[in-house]
């Protein structure tokens, strides 16, 4: 079953033929950061604008680069929210068309769980249940997976997502977009106990995150000492990259002990931060009957290949969609 994923949530224009919902025949990945970059973020109506240019075109590559013809796809999928509605608007029309042309049928795709099921492109997949974590800039949420298609929310952010709060906190500094790379980089070279920052005590659920607050301690630290520089600046990096990645590794493993997994998976941008990694393995190895997946980085940054591995096993539950299909930037999995 070869499925054509198309993925257009936020900035990346992205299409993937996947086979069989585990063989990735090609993954292409139109990026725009450095259409973004000079305004320190994303802006929506830029980013809308440049996924109308490059879809088609990352489609077209995508078809090539698997060797497979419209006409030997069993079928599509495609993102329709939650993201930008702008963005997701590109992809879900484009999508729709195609599928109209070609006469194939057409799966809508939640993004968390393209997040969610992108392990099952590497080598050795996880087996459901397991416990997810979506780590992203605009997300950061604790999912049980029973099965494609089957997942409950057991905790989420109650203000901003990890991967806004390195972003931002990158910005403030004034390193460079997108942020949470500047941040690991520079953290690597630091002490991740110069600086003290809060982890945030969410009352009424022992499994929801908040990041407002390390944010502002962030500005009232940088407004009373300033923007180090050198080894200053990579101390300042560590200390408050530790305290995200100590904040979601605290309660991912509270909700594995919790909830008695023996998987635990890692998706979305923010899993391929090298310091969440590296301590979500360090904390593993203190269980014995706990395994943790941790996708390739280019699997955990936006893709259509994790669109297409959900999508074809929404097909394969007979759901399909024709013209009606929506974006629905506010879509909760």
């Amino acid at each position: 079953m070869k499925i054509l994923g198309i993925e257009t949530s936020c900035d990346e224009t992205a299409a993937a033929v996947v086979e069989d919902g585990r063989r990735a025949l090609s993954d292409v990945v139109a990026t725009q950061i450095e259409l973004h970059r000079r305004w320190g973020g994303v802006v929506p109506e830029l980013a809308s604008r440049n996924h109308v240019m490059q879809v088609l075109p990352v489609v077209d590559e995508a078809l090539t680069r698997a060797g497979v013809s419209p006409a030997e796809l069993d079928g599509l999928a495609v993102t329709s929210g939650p993201g930008l509605i702008g963005a997701l608007l590109v992809g879900v029309q484009v999508a729709k068309a195609l599928a109209a042309a070609w006469e194939k049928p057409l799966a809508r795709v939640n993004h968390l769980e393209g997040h969610l099921v992108a392990s099952f492109l590497a080598e050795r997949p996880p087996e459901f249940p397991f416990l997810g974590l979506v780590v992203s800039g605009g997300h950061t949420s604790l999912y049980a997976a029973e099965g494609f298609g089957r997942y409950r929310l057991l905790g989420a952010t109650r203000d901003d997502a990890a991967g806004e709060a390195f972003d931002k906190g990158a910005k403030l500094l004034g390193l460079p977009y997108p942020g949470g790379i500047a941040i690991d980089r520079l953290a690597k070279e630091g002490d991740a106990a110069a600086v003290r920052f809060p982890r945030a005590i969410v009352r009424g659920s022992e499994l929801d995150f908040s990041f407002s607050g390390l944010k502002t301690a962030l500005l009232h630290h940088v407004r009373r000492h300033g923007v180090p520089e050198g080894k200053g600046l990579a101390d300042l990096c560590a200390s408050y990259q530790e305290a995200i990645v100590g904040a979601l590794v605290h309660k991912l493993f509270r909700a594995a002990r919790t909830y008695q997994f023996r998987r635990v998976v890692l998706s979305g941008g923010v899993a391929a931060n090298s310091r969440l990694r590296a301590a979500v393995a360090a904390r593993a190895a203190e269980y014995e009957d706990l395994e943790v997946f941790l996708p390739a980085p280019r699997l955990c940054t936006d893709n259509a290949a994790m669109i297409a591995v959900a999508g074809t096993h929404a097909l394969e539950r007979g759901e399909r969609e024709g013209p009606g299909l929506h974006a629905d930037a506010g879509w909760r999995l």
